[in-house]
Protein backbone atom coordinates (compact mmCIF):
# COMPACT_ATOMS: atom_id res chain seq x y z
CA UNK A 1 0.00 0.00 0.00
CA UNK A 2 1.15 3.61 -1.01
CA UNK A 3 1.17 6.12 1.73
CA UNK A 4 -1.58 7.86 -0.94
CA UNK A 5 -3.76 4.58 -0.42
CA UNK A 6 -3.97 4.95 3.47
CA UNK A 7 -7.36 6.48 4.49
CA UNK A 8 -7.25 9.94 5.85
CA UNK A 9 -8.98 8.87 8.98
CA UNK A 10 -5.82 6.50 9.71
CA UNK A 11 -3.46 9.61 9.54
CA UNK A 12 -5.75 11.80 11.56
CA UNK A 13 -6.18 9.48 14.11
CA UNK A 14 -2.06 9.28 13.82
CA UNK A 15 -1.55 13.02 14.58
CA UNK A 16 -4.01 13.15 17.33
CA UNK A 17 -2.06 10.11 19.01
CA UNK A 18 1.15 11.88 18.75
CA UNK A 19 -0.39 15.44 19.71
CA UNK A 20 -1.87 14.26 23.10
CA UNK A 21 1.19 11.90 23.93
CA UNK A 22 3.85 15.00 23.21
CA UNK A 23 1.22 17.09 25.50
CA UNK A 24 1.55 14.15 28.14
CA UNK A 25 5.42 14.80 28.23
CA UNK A 26 5.60 18.17 27.62
CA UNK A 27 4.09 18.14 31.39
CA UNK A 28 6.69 16.28 32.57
CA UNK A 29 9.13 18.55 31.47
CA UNK A 30 10.91 15.90 29.12
CA UNK A 31 11.59 18.20 26.21
CA UNK A 32 13.76 21.05 26.67
CA UNK A 33 15.40 23.18 24.49
CA UNK A 34 12.92 21.83 21.35
CA UNK A 35 15.00 18.25 22.09
CA UNK A 36 13.12 14.67 21.99
CA UNK A 37 11.16 13.31 18.94
CA UNK A 38 7.98 10.52 18.60
CA UNK A 39 7.07 8.78 16.04
CA UNK A 40 4.30 6.43 15.40
CA UNK A 41 3.86 3.79 12.60
CA UNK A 42 0.99 3.92 10.05
CA UNK A 43 -0.70 1.58 7.38
CA UNK A 44 1.37 -1.99 6.17
CA UNK A 45 4.36 -2.58 7.24
CA UNK A 46 7.68 -4.09 5.59
CA UNK A 47 11.60 -3.64 6.60
CA UNK A 48 11.50 -2.41 2.93
CA UNK A 49 8.77 -0.15 3.45
CA UNK A 50 6.88 1.58 5.56
CA UNK A 51 5.55 5.11 7.06
CA UNK A 52 5.24 7.22 10.10
CA UNK A 53 4.59 10.29 11.51
CA UNK A 54 7.01 11.82 13.05
CA UNK A 55 7.92 15.65 15.02
CA UNK A 56 8.95 18.17 13.01
CA UNK A 57 12.59 19.80 13.62
CA UNK A 58 13.28 22.52 15.98
CA UNK A 59 9.32 23.03 16.95
CA UNK A 60 8.61 24.07 20.63
CA UNK A 61 7.27 20.80 21.84
CA UNK A 62 5.34 22.93 24.61
CA UNK A 63 3.25 24.32 22.18
CA UNK A 64 0.42 23.52 19.86
CA UNK A 65 0.85 24.53 16.16
CA UNK A 66 -0.71 22.27 12.32
CA UNK A 67 3.12 22.20 11.41
CA UNK A 68 3.89 19.52 14.61
CA UNK A 69 4.14 16.64 12.68
CA UNK A 70 5.20 15.38 9.21
CA UNK A 71 4.77 12.39 7.57
CA UNK A 72 7.90 10.40 6.16
CA UNK A 73 8.57 6.71 4.46
CA UNK A 74 11.40 4.20 5.30
CA UNK A 75 13.97 6.54 4.19
CA UNK A 76 12.75 9.72 5.92
CA UNK A 77 11.52 11.42 3.49
CA UNK A 78 8.51 13.49 3.60
CA UNK A 79 5.63 11.89 2.19
CA UNK A 80 3.70 14.83 0.69
CA UNK A 81 4.79 17.95 -0.75
CA UNK A 82 5.87 20.30 2.56
CA UNK A 83 8.59 23.12 3.97
CA UNK A 84 8.88 21.25 6.95
CA UNK A 85 11.99 18.83 7.98
CA UNK A 86 11.73 15.68 9.85
CA UNK A 87 13.42 15.43 13.07
CA UNK A 88 17.06 15.66 12.46
CA UNK A 89 17.41 11.88 14.48
CA UNK A 90 14.31 10.59 11.93
CA UNK A 91 16.74 8.56 11.02
CA UNK A 92 17.52 6.57 14.13
CA UNK A 93 13.44 5.91 14.18
CA UNK A 94 13.92 4.49 10.61
CA UNK A 95 16.38 2.14 11.65
CA UNK A 96 14.27 0.77 14.70
CA UNK A 97 11.51 0.34 12.98
CA UNK A 98 13.38 -1.83 10.27
CA UNK A 99 14.95 -4.10 12.50
CA UNK A 100 12.40 -4.19 15.17
CA UNK A 101 9.24 -3.75 13.32
CA UNK A 102 7.70 -1.71 16.10
CA UNK A 103 4.54 0.47 15.68
CA UNK A 104 5.80 3.41 17.68
CA UNK A 105 8.99 5.18 19.01
CA UNK A 106 9.40 7.91 21.68
CA UNK A 107 12.60 9.84 22.65
CA UNK A 108 12.89 12.34 25.55
CA UNK A 109 15.55 13.91 27.50
CA UNK A 110 15.67 13.50 31.09
CA UNK A 111 18.34 14.65 33.28
CA UNK A 112 18.29 11.35 35.70
CA UNK A 113 18.95 9.37 32.25
CA UNK A 114 21.40 11.48 30.81
CA UNK A 115 23.58 11.57 34.12
CA UNK A 116 23.21 7.74 34.48
CA UNK A 117 23.97 7.37 30.82
CA UNK A 118 27.72 8.77 31.29
CA UNK A 119 28.09 7.43 35.13
CA UNK A 120 28.17 3.80 33.24
CA UNK A 121 29.52 4.89 29.72
CA UNK A 122 32.77 2.58 30.27
CA UNK A 123 30.59 -0.30 30.15
CA UNK A 124 28.37 0.51 27.66
CA UNK A 125 25.08 -0.37 29.09
CA UNK A 126 23.19 0.49 32.36
CA UNK A 127 22.98 -2.50 35.04
CA UNK A 128 19.44 -2.67 36.67
CA UNK A 129 19.16 -5.49 39.33
CA UNK A 130 15.76 -6.88 39.30
CA UNK A 131 13.58 -3.55 40.05
CA UNK A 132 9.97 -3.92 40.09
CA UNK A 133 9.42 -1.56 36.96
CA UNK A 134 11.47 -4.25 34.52
CA UNK A 135 8.17 -5.90 34.16
CA UNK A 136 6.91 -2.31 32.51
CA UNK A 137 9.50 -3.61 29.77
CA UNK A 138 7.46 -6.76 29.52
CA UNK A 139 10.21 -8.59 30.94
CA UNK A 140 8.57 -10.66 33.89
CA UNK A 141 11.33 -13.13 34.95
CA UNK A 142 12.21 -12.91 38.84
CA UNK A 143 14.86 -10.34 39.55
CA UNK A 144 16.13 -10.14 36.15
CA UNK A 145 19.34 -8.59 35.49
CA UNK A 146 18.85 -5.83 32.80
CA UNK A 147 21.42 -4.18 30.98
CA UNK A 148 20.25 -1.28 28.60
CA UNK A 149 22.67 -0.46 25.94
CA UNK A 150 24.45 2.99 25.65
CA UNK A 151 25.48 3.87 22.50
CA UNK A 152 28.23 6.70 21.24
CA UNK A 153 26.31 10.27 20.15
CA UNK A 154 27.46 11.75 17.28
CA UNK A 155 26.85 15.37 15.78
CA UNK A 156 26.42 13.64 12.92
CA UNK A 157 23.54 11.85 13.30
CA UNK A 158 24.16 8.86 10.78
CA UNK A 159 26.81 8.16 12.14
CA UNK A 160 25.11 7.01 14.99
CA UNK A 161 22.98 4.31 13.50
CA UNK A 162 25.48 1.56 13.05
CA UNK A 163 26.22 1.32 16.47
CA UNK A 164 22.42 0.60 17.22
CA UNK A 165 22.02 -1.87 14.89
CA UNK A 166 24.87 -3.30 16.54
CA UNK A 167 23.81 -2.83 19.93
CA UNK A 168 19.95 -3.51 19.43
CA UNK A 169 18.64 -6.38 21.97
CA UNK A 170 15.31 -8.06 20.62
CA UNK A 171 14.61 -7.93 24.75
CA UNK A 172 14.81 -4.47 25.70
CA UNK A 173 12.76 -2.17 24.23
CA UNK A 174 14.96 1.08 24.29
CA UNK A 175 18.38 2.25 23.98
CA UNK A 176 20.41 5.19 25.33
CA UNK A 177 22.49 7.70 23.13
CA UNK A 178 25.17 8.97 25.76
CA UNK A 179 24.46 11.96 27.99
CA UNK A 180 21.71 12.48 25.78
CA UNK A 181 18.07 10.31 25.80
CA UNK A 182 16.24 7.31 25.76
CA UNK A 183 14.49 5.79 22.83
CA UNK A 184 11.87 3.49 23.90
CA UNK A 185 9.42 1.59 21.78
CA UNK A 186 6.62 -0.56 21.41
CA UNK A 187 4.31 -1.94 19.13
CA UNK A 188 2.01 0.44 19.48
CA UNK A 189 1.71 4.18 21.31
CA UNK A 190 0.37 3.12 24.27
CA UNK A 191 3.34 0.01 24.74
CA UNK A 192 5.63 2.65 23.69
CA UNK A 193 4.92 4.91 26.03
CA UNK A 194 4.48 2.40 28.89
CA UNK A 195 7.99 1.64 28.24
CA UNK A 196 9.12 4.88 28.53
CA UNK A 197 7.69 5.58 31.56
CA UNK A 198 9.39 2.18 32.85
CA UNK A 199 12.99 3.67 31.76
CA UNK A 200 12.41 6.67 33.20
CA UNK A 201 11.61 5.51 36.83
CA UNK A 202 14.35 3.03 36.67
CA UNK A 203 16.93 5.36 35.83
CA UNK A 204 16.28 7.81 38.49
CA UNK A 205 16.05 4.52 40.80
CA UNK A 206 19.56 3.34 39.82
CA UNK A 207 21.03 7.12 40.60
CA UNK A 208 19.55 7.19 43.67
CA UNK A 209 20.69 3.88 44.43
CA UNK A 210 24.33 4.50 43.16
CA UNK A 211 24.33 7.93 45.75
CA UNK A 212 23.54 5.99 48.97
CA UNK A 213 26.09 3.26 48.07
CA UNK A 214 28.44 6.45 47.95
CA UNK A 215 27.12 7.85 51.35
CA UNK A 216 26.18 10.82 49.13
CA UNK A 217 23.09 12.99 49.11
CA UNK A 218 20.47 11.84 46.80
CA UNK A 219 18.69 15.01 45.79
Amino acid sequence: MSFDQIPIEQKQEVLNKLREVKEAFAGRNWFPGTAGNLSIRIGDYSPEQFYFGVTSSGKDKYENTPEDFIFVDQDAKPCEATNLKPSAETVIHTEIYRKTGAGAIFHIHSVFGAVISEYFWHRRSIPVDGVELIKGLNIWEEEYQLEIPIVSNFLHVPSIVPEITEKLDPKVPGIFLRKHGIYAWGANAFEAKRHLESFEFIFEYVYRLEMLKKGLPTV
